[in-house]
């Protein structure tokens, strides 16, 4: 029987992206760390691991943020933490383009752009599509490369996107991306099957 944890990680924290990861999670039958939040990230991994496993349903919805830090930050460090942890499953990874040019990115499996529509290349922290063919540029995914997960996300900046990810309609684009990754998981599948 596996007793691990089926998490979805979020690579932004602020005040919009709560308000929309929370929502979504109400929407799927998951659950939101809430206190993960935060601009940069407060609670180390050690911690949230803790939290995870008292969420009493899966998929357990994680936010980490860095704030611009350059280089490997506290949300980077503790989402390297969660992310290996033996007790936990990654479904996947939402990684959120930040303004930043810093060197700073990851490959994505897939972006969405803010009209919904997926797209090979990165988008930006408008949810604008980039030249670049699965990359997206940010500051929280500088350690996304170095971990084994099913899928990664690319997609602008939850609850924003020129409104058009605002939690007061739905924040589609995140919901969208929570889909894919439900879907390319397995997850529905196994969800289907235990019932």
């Amino acid at each position: 029987m596996d007793d691990r944890r089926r998490v979805i990680l979020i690579t932004d924290g602020d005040d919009y992206a709560r308000r929309s990861v929370e929502f979504i999670a109400k929407e799927v039958g998951g659950r939101c760390i809430t206190s993960s939040h935060g601009n940069p990230s407060a609670l180390d991994g050690p911690v949230l691991v803790k939290l995870i496993k008292k969420a009493p349903h899966d998929p357990v919805f994680v936010m980490f943020d860095d704030s611009g830090f350059v280089g490997e930050g506290a949300g980077e460090k503790a989402l390297k933490y969660v992310a290996s942890h033996k007790d936990i499953e990654v479904l996947g990874i939402i990684a959120v383009a930040a303004k930043t040019r810093q060197a700073e990115w990851t490959r994505v499996n897939i972006s969405i752009d803010r009209d919904g529509v997926l797209t090979p290349y990165g988008v930006d922290k408008y949810g604008l599509p980039e030249m670049d063919m699965g990359r997206v540029y940010g500051d929280t995914v500088y350690c996304l490369d170095e971990l084994n997960v099913p899928i990664i996300v690319g997609i602008g900046d939850i609850g924003k996107m020129a409104k058009k990810d605002h939690y007061e309609n739905g924040s589609p684009i995140t919901r969208k991306a929570v889909d894919l990754i439900l879907e390319r998981s397995g997850f529905r599948d196994r969800e289907q099957n235990e019932k």
